[in-house]
């Protein structure tokens, strides 16, 4: 097989799910704060000038205009299982595919910016937190046909993550070995997830457990039942990483691109685990980040081999010094959160802070 060393071939996308909040208070708000009629209203009036055609994204019901926004909750159906309502927890963009990271990134900004002066203007703001910091239990009518299905559409009523989706050149799909893969993925991405842990806050103050503030209670929950990659080799070879969490940096959301490229193209990642130890692993790294057992070792490895990586590939890997200094310092995210509610003693000031993108 030929050596591929340009970026030639490569597609990206990002998903990315919003809390909302009152403008005015910073309240946390939820379903019973919120309509899907109002917000899908605010979302089809926003421009999309200067974006790409919306190849690629989905159109899904209860929604009847295809956007690169789209309201996420709890689908109301008919007797049928066809969504005609939702009770909504908050707002996902969904960038365009687009065949440079760049172009990928720069594309969620304007999509960021644009949907904030859009709910601005109807006292609304989107924050970057991964759980709700009030709300933390859902229950609802039986909406989906099977039961599985249905008790994980309760469970993410109130957890918000992105999605991170590549699509390799064909060269390159056509040679994955997708058990090796998910093998793999579960070795490394307790790991990768380290990195990104941001949601120590629930029923308006820090998630304790057994003693101690935790990390992430959004991978704690989902790390049991949710996957952590989907394979979509129907839909242009799309690979789709999701247990990461949201950030409040775009440079963030730059790196974690970059470890899911790494860990895909890599052949001398040599580190394999069960679906049982990734479930393991990922929940200590949700109440210790970085300091979990043998995790430090693991994200040590990526960062040490992603610069070679990604330059044979053509990619800039010099974002990846701030994760560096993340690993050094053992300060992820979530300790940044839990410093500044600490600090303010105020959940408002904290979401006002994840309101804003850097």
């Amino acid at each position: 097989m030929k050596k591929i060393t340009k970026r030639e071939g490569f597609n990206f996308g990002l998903e990315a799910e919003y809390l909302l909040l009152d403008k005015e208070t910073y309240a946390p708000l939820w379903h019973h704060d919120l309509q899907f009629s109002q917000l899908n209203q605010i979302l089809e009036s926003i421009s999309l000038d200067g974006l790409p055609r919306l190849d690629g994204l989905e159109l899904e019901s209860p929604h009847t205009k295809l956007m690169p926004y789209a309201v996420e909750g709890y689908g109301v159906v008919d007797e049928n299982f066809k969504p005609y309502d939702m009770l909504p927890k908050g707002i996902e963009i969904r960038t365009p595919i687009a065949s440079s990271l760049d172009d990928c990134l720069s594309h969620f900004r304007l999509l960021h910016s644009r949907l904030q002066a859009a709910l601005s203007d109807s006292g609304l703001l989107a924050a970057a937190l991964s759980h709700h910091p009030v709300a933390f239990e859902f229950q609802g009518p039986v909406n989906k046909r099977r039961h599985d299905w249905w008790q994980w559409a309760m469970e993410v009523m109130v957890t918000y993550g992105p999605d991170f989706n590549i699509s390799l050149p064909e060269e390159l799909t056509s040679a994955l070995d997708l058990l090796d893969l998910d093998a793999k993925v579960n070795y490394y991405a307790p790991a990768l997830t380290a990195f990104s842990v941001a949601s120590p806050l629930t029923r308006g103050g820090l998630w304790q457990i057994r003693g101690a503030t935790g990390k992430s209670l959004r991978t704690y929950r989902r790390s049991i039942v949710a996957p952590a990659i989907e394979v979509h080799l129907e839909e242009s070879g799309r690979l789709e990483f999701k247990t990461f969490e949201m950030s409040w940096r775009v440079d963030d959301f730059r790196n974690y691109f970059l470890l899911w490229l790494t860990l895909l193209l890599d052949q001398g990642l040599l580190g394999r685990a069960s679906r049982q130890s990734r479930i393991y692993d990922l929940g200590a790294v949700a109440r210790f980040g970085l300091q979990a057992d043998t995790i430090k070792a693991r994200a040590a490895e990526i960062l040490d081999r992603a610069p070679g990586v990604l330059k044979s590939y053509g990619f800039d890997p010099s974002s990846l010094a701030s994760l560096e200094k993340r690993l050094d310092s053992g300060i992820s995210p979530a300790d940044e959160i839990i410093t500044l509610y600490r600090e303010k003693n105020s959940l408002s000031d904290v979401l006002k802070h994840l309101s804003q993108l850097y």
